[in-house]
């Protein structure tokens, strides 16, 4: 009885996955048959989701859940392209993506921590498990965009980090276009919080009666016009 069972449970598992070749659900990631999607592939990811989608012609054709940095060391957010490849030992994650990023290094990688998939665990990187990762590394070339969103605050989704000189992040890039605007910034959108920047956040902190520290706290932000939406 139990042979004949089994042999059934196997029949029935054949049927439904040659009946259905375009996916297969397992454990709330969807795998396709490993085959290069027809059109044009890219990337989103949702930081608040962690969740990563794969795109083919703007259209959703696979999902997967990832991991995300922390509100300390939190994911860049923005357009990005990957501009390396390269797959590593099972150690740390059997496949490396990296991104574009300005400000740092920065990638989409497996993990040997598979218990943080789901959670803000990482240092900025996004990561998966590794057969997604080895997954997703077949269906991406060197140039594929790589869009990385947050809520509606866009990097100041979860709080507002202190920024200082040395600080890197998607959130200094946005407060060095805020000052550009205003008139008080003409270096490169790259960032990193360096000394051009804070020269003009003293200027931009005592045109507007802060105290010049340098330091982007929440006066300054308030200053900037940078609030978050209730």
């Amino acid at each position: 009885m139990y042979k004949k069972n089994l042999l059934a449970i196997i029949i029935i598992f054949f049927v439904i996955f040659y009946a259905n070749p375009g996916h297969l659900v397992y454990g709330g990631d969807f795998y396709t048959q490993i085959k290069q999607p027809k059109g044009e592939v890219s990337i989103l990811i949702s930081t608040l989701e962690r969740r990563l989608y794969v795109l083919v012609d703007g259209k959703i054709y696979k999902s997967y859940r990832v991991a995300v940095g922390s509100f300390e060391t939190p994911t860049p957010i923005g357009l990005f392209k990957i501009t390396e490849k390269a797959k590593w030992g099972e150690g740390f994650g059997s496949r490396w993506m990296r991104l574009n990023v300005p400000w740092g290094i920065y990638g989409i990688h497996g993990t040997n921590r598979p218990s943080s998939i789901g959670g803000f665990a990482s240092h900025g990187c996004i990561r998966m498990h590794n057969k997604n990762v080895e997954e997703l590394y077949s269906m991406v070339k060197v140039g594929t965009k790589v869009y990385i969103v947050g809520g509606i605050d866009g990097p100041f989704t979860f709080g507002f980090r202190t920024l200082v000189e040395g600080s890197r992040g998607s959130d200094v890039r946005e407060v060095q276009k805020r000052l550009h605007n205003l008139g008080y910034y003409s270096g490169s959108f790259d960032g990193i919080y360096g000394q051009g920047t804070r020269a003009s956040i003293i200027a931009f902190q005592i045109k507007n009666g802060l105290r010049p520290t340098g330091i982007v706290d929440a006066k300054t932000y308030e200053k900037l016009g940078i609030i978050k939406f209730e």
